[in-house]
């Protein structure tokens, strides 16, 4: 009888890209040294040698959602290296166009307008390097948004959609708060409390203590799980940090 083939060691490193200090995610397969970048924002220089540092080669590009700073990138690094754009959902497709005229606006230079090679769908399957990550449509922040979860790993990368002790803005074209708790709420605390994930801004955490502490999605303001309600303080709220 022959026995089952270990799972492969994967490597994680975040990146920072852009002024606006997003979290790009780089996950590389120890063994063979083929790598993947989650929300290449920006830099491309930057993200080239993060891979040369650690000898890698890129093989796999995911976006969470359209934003400038989670997407600028993604065009150049394609033509330099032919991996294809995987990512986000189809809804998105409005803010990749956009990458151009909003990055004028905030002073980024260097980023670049993208339509993927395709879109990614509530419940597929990603495969990396014989590791299953799964997707969920998670809109709210933006209509397109994905979360990329591994639960073996216990890993998910979230992009703007949760942060450490805050959510996402809603105050974008097509954002809706209310869909956002529902998206957090209905996709990201079954997967369970013991999940850490990576946010597109910030420290990570894990959603057990989000659960507990954040202020926006705290099991005692939405209820779940059947959780005792209280009012949501609403100046704690106000000085949390809700990224772009």
């Amino acid at each position: 009888m022959t026995a089952p083939s270990p799972e492969p060691k994967l490597q994680i490193r975040v990146v920072p890209v852009t002024p606006l200090q997003q979290n790009c995610s780089l996950i590389w397969n120890e063994a063979t040294k083929n790598a993947a970048l989650v929300d290449p924002g920006g830099d491309a220089e930057r993200l080239q040698a993060a891979l040369g540092q650690f000898g890698l080669r890129l093989t796999r590009m995911w976006l969470t959602h359209g934003h400038l700073d989670h997407a600028g990138a993604a065009a150049e690094l394609r033509e330099l290296t032919g991996v294809a754009v995987e990512g986000p959902h189809k809804d998105d497709q409005f803010w990749l166009d956009q990458i151009e005229d909003n990055a004028r606006r905030y002073g980024v230079s260097g980023l670049r307008n993208v339509t993927p090679d395709r879109y990614f769908d509530d419940g597929e399957v990603l495969e990396f390097e014989g590791v299953r990550f799964e997707v969920a449509h998670t809109p709210g922040h933006t209509p397109g948004h994905v979360v990329i979860h591994n639960t073996a790993l216990k890993i998910a990368f979230v992009g703007d959609v949760l942060f450490a002790g805050s959510i996402g803005r809603t105050d974008f074209p097509r954002g809706d708060h209310a869909t956002l708790i529902r998206s957090i709420t209905t996709k990201l605390w079954p997967l369970g409390q013991d999940i850490a994930f990576v946010p597109g801004h910030g420290p990570t955490s894990t959603f057990g203590r989000e659960r507990q502490s954040n202020p926006f999605v705290a099991d005692r303001i939405t209820g779940y799980g059947g959780a005792e309600t209280t009012a949501p303080d609403i100046g704690e709220q106000r000085t949390s940090k809700r990224y772009t």
